[in-house]
């Protein structure tokens, strides 16, 4: 399938997923995240979840990281050019809706995108070449293009990843490794 013809298929699925279904699947998720070697990290960037579209909660993975001492950044959309900005996420950040409803910060730090360790980006569904489907705006393949080569870049998903995505293009940005619930 290609990537529009995906993004409402899954749209779609997440939508009518169930809440306990949700819950049990997000369980899972964060195992498989407790269980990553972040012992050299010490920047992490996390989405704020968008809970309206049924997204994976990130707010016990931002609790994770910060009990183990680690730096949380978050993403401010940039209307005018399709890009991303990315500022420290502490406890004391103030929070605003964008236009999309999407959570950012509002009186913190900008950090450049060189200084990550680990990127934690959404999606809608993968496929097994690590290759992600998104909202369509291209956001994150513009972020994460600015990235280090050496920084691992995890997708979370509610949805096991399809056999290929038929119209993946030279500006979209394979993953290092995806994570969605396990049995």
């Amino acid at each position: 399938m290609k990537k529009e013809e995906l993004r409402k298929k899954y749209k779609e699925k997440r939508n009518s997923l169930l809440d306990v279904e949700i819950t049990f699947f997000q369980e899972s998720i964060y195992k498989q995240v407790f269980d990553l070697d972040i012992s050299k990290v010490k920047i992490v960037h996390l989405f704020l979840s968008m809970r309206k579209f049924k997204e994976i909660d990130t707010n016990p993975l931002i609790d994770y990281f910060r009990s183990n001492k680690k730096r949380i950044v978050v993403s401010k959309c940039n209307f005018n050019n399709n890009t991303l900005s990315h500022f420290y996420f502490d406890e004391d950040t103030e929070l605003m809706l964008n236009k999309f409803g999407v959570p950012e910060p509002n009186n913190t730090e900008e950090v450049s995108e060189s200084e990550l360790d680990l990127i934690f980006v959404p999606m809608l569904i993968s496929d097994k070449n690590n290759y992600r489907v998104g909202y369509g705006k291209g956001y994150y393949d513009r972020f994460l293009s600015k990235c280090r080569k050496d920084v691992p870049i995890i997708g979370l998903n509610f949805f096991e990843p399809i056999k290929k995505i038929e119209d993946v293009n030279k500006f979209d940005i394979p993953l290092d490794k995806i994570i969605y619930p396990k049995e």
